[in-house]
């Protein structure tokens, strides 16, 4: 089952013929689609060293190219800042026969997603997330502010997505009471200006080896955004007293750490009913994600 309905497909030998016909250094290598739960892109390995993600939602090819670039320059800034690995932009590729769509070509980094390596109950894997988020928070944000609709702005401007959420999750979820939830956490104020932010720290964008943080994917969403955004981290990849160290750590006062769990708590919403059938995966991820919150309120 795919995920959206606009989802193109994409195979391994469209992307062994798009990789011979664009770039015959790399023809050689072994091309093998990479299993994810991921809802943005497919991503295949060329060789070792090695990944092309390919957006799966069909689009303009002008403006997606116009995306692509945004988000190599953004990984690239990441890169410099960033006191973990993330993943560098490489090379990027144009629509060919089978995909309609420019492409990318980045680093690859070894370790495992933590969505397949829990690491939510280490003390050691919070104060590491705290580094990196702390990192990027240092990074100039040489006068920008945020733009756009996504997270990372007013939270109430939300209102509108979360109706659909909520009339979307009726049989699913307790809705009136992630409703009054709901109230509560559109009214939070802000206070603090923008700081860089990595905008989306789920468990597929997150590397460990054993308990320990040792890379971040998706980086291209890179760029300013209220400083609680990062938070979600705390609730999506975290246990309560991990949680607590992640806060600690980060001298988070109250007003920024409910900021946080209202942004988990937006994006969590999204992702229960939308992938419901078509990536359990991220639906249940979700689903930890509000019973989380929802234990921290009471």
């Amino acid at each position: 089952m795919t995920m959206h309905t606009d989802q193109v497909d994409v195979t391994a030998d469209i992307v062994t013929t798009l990789v011979k016909e664009q770039f015959p250094q790399w023809s050689g290598e072994e091309i093998r689609p990479l299993p994810a739960a991921g809802t943005v892109h497919a991503i295949f390995r060329i060789g070792t060293g090695l990944a092309a993600r390919f957006p799966l939602r069909l689009a303009d090819a002008a403006e997606t190219l116009a995306v692509l670039e945004r988000e190599a320059r953004a990984s690239a800034e990441l890169a410099r800042v960033s006191r973990f690995p993330v993943p560098e932009p490489v090379a990027l590729g144009e629509p060919g026969e089978g995909y309609p769509m420019p492409w990318s070509v980045q680093t690859w980094l070894p370790g495992t997603v933590a969505s397949d390596a829990d690491p939510s109950g280490s003390d050691a894997f919070a104060e590491d997330l705290a580094a990196f988020i702390a990192a990027l928070r240092e990074a100039e944000t040489c006068g920008r502010q945020f733009s756009g609709d996504n997270r990372g702005g007013v939270i109430a401007d939300h209102d509108d997505w979360m109706t659909t959420c909520f009339e979307e999750s009726e049989g699913l979820l307790d809705v009136p009471r992630l409703r009054r939830l709901w109230s509560r956490f559109r009214e939070l104020p802000r206070t603090s200006a923008d700081v860089m932010s990595h905008g989306d720290l789920i468990p597929g964008n997150v590397l460990v080896t054993g308990d320990r943080l040792t890379g971040v994917l998706d980086t291209g969403g890179f760029g300013p955004a209220d400083p609680a955004l990062d938070l979600v981290s705390a609730w999506h990849l975290l246990r309560p007293g991990p949680r607590d160290v992640l806060r600690r750590t980060l001298a988070c006062d109250d007003l920024e750490w409910e900021r946080g769990k209202a942004w988990a708590f937006e994006q969590a919403m999204g992702l229960v009913w939308y992938y419901v059938d078509s990536n359990p995966t991220m639906s249940l991820l979700g689903r930890r994600t509000l019973d989380r919150i929802l234990e921290s309120t009471r």
